[in-house]
This record gives structure tokens, sequence and C-alpha cells, in this order.
């Protein structure tokens, strides 16, 4: 994704995350409801690490796993991604 495509809304993230992690967990976006905490569809530690190493590659921004325990929805988690890059930008 081109640097002019980023997404930075949450909406926007949460479109990213959704094919993220339904790419992860092997499912098809569709399934994947924004309220559902992440670890009912099978994101284990492994995952989540990864999932978090996308994030800094396409956004740029240093993220601990933690951050998806802390936020375990698709809905949490976009929020605070949007909230950390309206921060990272300032």
């Amino acid at each position: 994704m081109e640097a002019a495509e980023t997404p930075r809304t949450a909406a926007e993230l949460g479109d990213w995350l959704t094919r993220t992690v339904a790419d992860y967990v092997r499912c098809d976006p569709a399934e994947i409801d924004p309220d559902v905490p992440l670890s009912d569809y099978g994101l284990d530690s492994i995952s989540a690490t990864t999932v978090c190493a996308d994030i800094e590659d396409n956004f740029g921004l240093p993220v601990e796993v933690t951050l998806i325990w802390d936020h375990p929805t698709i809905g949490k988690l976009s929020q605070a991604l949007a909230e950390e890059l309206e921060t990272a930008v300032r």
C-alpha cells in the first residue's frame, strides 16, 4: 500500500485488520465480527506477534504485542491504532 493509501481512520484500520487477521486464521473476512475477541477466532500469541510486525511494517508504528491483548477486538484495536497514528503524526 502506498503512503497516500495508508489507512488512518479507525474504520480504514479496521478493514485492514479484518483482512489481515482473516488471513492468519484462515477464514473469510466477512466472518470476522469487529466486536468479537480475536482469540475467539484462534489468533494465538504467534499470530498476534506477526500481526504486530505487520502493523510496524505497514504503518511505521512500533507496537508491543500486548496491544492486541489490551485491545482484544478489531473495533478496539483499530481505534487504539488510529489514536497512536494520530499522535505519531504530531
